[in-house]
């Protein structure tokens, strides 16, 4: 139950992931905060990185959407090597990510906040913003208020509708459930189980590693910026050092 790769047999044609990073090294200054990281995401998958505070699991995904830059490796994105490529223009190719701490223009209306998610787009809008409101009916209600005013739980979904607007194949998302209640933290996370149902792929950053593992295909596990365990969800939430490092259980 490593992070190693398998080797593709003689004669096969390699599987092309849809989101694959290879040997990646990020650093903030002289902090090495990805330390080899490599790691695959298919069409349709839910996969989630688990781990504890400044295991490097942010960092993974502002690598991907080009907010942090690589040092060293690779990241592809359907075939297409985006390591150097502008943070705008990674939106553009169809991966968006809703950031930890939900970052919402709180000046700014609910709906005005979901056009700011559709900048790198043209044409109506009309049918992400009914998609949007589908997903979270309570957006719908609040659509005129100021973002800066609705709650925690309501700013979340924000930032995810925001996310969405600009229609991404991948969908990055950063903590989810931070500083939510339970019973919305389930709500949260049965919008995610929806939203991937609806052919968005997820990639998924969370503290709560059981709701991550419960509803994720994959997982990977990071510590100190390295990889130390892949495998299926089911056989992660089964893993003995898993359920004593981030399950709490003795």
């Amino acid at each position: 139950m490593t992070a190693t790769a398998a080797a593709t047999p003689a004669g096969q044609t390699p599987t092309t992931h849809t989101l694959e990073l290879v040997d990646v090294h990020t650093y903030y200054g002289n902090i090495h905060a990805l330390k080899g990281v490599s790691l695959t995401v298919d069409a349709g998958e839910i996969v989630t990185l688990i781990g504890s505070n400044g295991a490097g699991k942010s960092t993974t995904l502002r690598t991907i959407s080009g907010i942090a830059r690589a040092r060293e490796g690779t990241v592809v994105f359907n075939g297409d090597d985006i390591t150097r490529v502008k943070p705008h223009l990674i939106v553009g190719r169809g991966i968006a990510q809703s950031p930890e701490g939900r970052h919402v223009f709180a000046r700014m209306t609910v709906y005005e906040n979901l056009l700011m998610g559709a900048f790198s787009r043209s044409g109506s809008f009309a049918d992400d913003v009914a998609r949007v409101y589908d997903l979270f009916p309570r957006l719908a209600e609040r659509r005129s208020q100021r973002a800066g005013t609705l709650s925690g739980g309501e700013q979340q979904m924000l930032a995810m509708g925001r996310s969405l607007m600009a229609r991404p194949s991948v969908l990055l998302l950063d903590e989810p459930s931070m500083g939510l209640s339970p019973i919305l933290t389930e709500q949260i996370f049965r919008i995610i189980t929806d939203i991937n149902a609806q052919g968005t792929t997820v990639l998924l950053v969370e503290q709560n590693a059981q709701m991550a593992l419960n509803v994720a295909h994959r997982g990977y596990v990071l510590q100190t910026g390295v990889i130390l365990l892949a495998d299926t969800a089911a056989n992660l939430a089964a893993n003995e050092q898993v359920r004593q490092a981030y399950l709490g259980e003795i």
